[in-house]
């Protein structure tokens, strides 16, 4: 007696899920895209010039000595502990990548440059620099 076989079914590629999925990831990137107008859509000639800088500059490296006997110069001028923190502060509030010098005196206990240190930590300044002088050789 002769066998019958079932026909084999093929596989098949339903697209619907994917195209679900697909019009998912459209309408989400259709609603985050932020729209705006482009300001180059608007007709103005702008002014020529020779040579362009920018109007605002950096801010200058503050350098905060320290004499060996553990006074404080900011600028110039002595400062106590707690005027130097409330420079440091501001400077920090005005611009917050401020860069700081640290002069130490060479003589002078580490102690005093290890203080000015903790103070640019309380004040939040991470750009902090050590200044020194190369010795050269038979000087």
């Amino acid at each position: 007696m002769p066998i019958k076989s079932a026909d084999v079914e093929e596989p098949q590629l339903i697209l619907t899920p994917m195209v679900d999925i697909v019009m998912l990831i459209m309408i989400f990137f259709m609603v985050s895209t932020e729209f705006r107008r482009r300001e180059s859509q608007y007709e103005i000639q702008l002014p020529k010039v020779t040579e362009a800088q920018p109007l605002t500059a950096l801010p200058d490296e503050l350098v905060v000595s320290v004499s060996s006997d553990g006074k404080f110069y900011l600028g110039g001028e002595e400062k106590t502990l707690d005027q130097l923190e409330v420079e440091l502060s501001a400077a920090r509030q005005r611009y917050a990548e401020q860069v700081v010098v640290i002069r130490g005196d060479g003589t002078g206990p580490y102690q005093h440059v290890m203080t000015v240190l903790n103070l640019c930590k309380r004040a939040r300044i991470s750009q902090i620099q050590l200044a020194n002088r190369v010795e050269r050789e038979g000087t």
